[in-house]
């Protein structure tokens, strides 16, 4: 089955990511904190972490209200799921910095050699 898009299977998952939100009544910030603990008691990779990096910043969650999720979800997900979640939140955390470093040398390169 061909696609219009040349990257059907995030297009999708962003149509759904979309219609949830739509759906959903409650305040960015819950909405984040949920799915980070959603995405802990199903042992999500780093990778689904990273998707929600930039909504976590945008909905102003700070590193010790991600921490209190993971406390308070650990009696019920247990201990490793927990560990493995938090050691994926700093591995997503760590990709995005990087990326964000490179973003900014290339602009500040991109600046210098224009000028500016």
């Amino acid at each position: 089955m061909a696609t219009a898009s040349d990257a059907p299977v995030l297009d999708t998952l962003a149509a759904m990511t979309i219609d949830s939100i739509e759906r959903c009544g409650m305040d960015n910030r819950t909405l984040i904190l949920t799915r980070i603990a959603a995405l802990a008691a199903m042992d999500a990779p780093a990778v689904s972490y990273l998707a929600h990096v930039d909504p976590a910043v945008k909905a102003n969650l700070t590193v010790d209200q991600v921490q209190d999720v993971l406390v308070a979800i650990a009696p019920v997900v247990g201990t490793a799921r927990v560990m493995a979640a938090a050691g994926h939140i700093t591995e997503a955390l760590g990709f995005a910095i990087a990326v964000a470093d490179s973003d900014a040398e290339a602009m500040a390169a991109a600046q210098s050699r224009s000028g500016s």
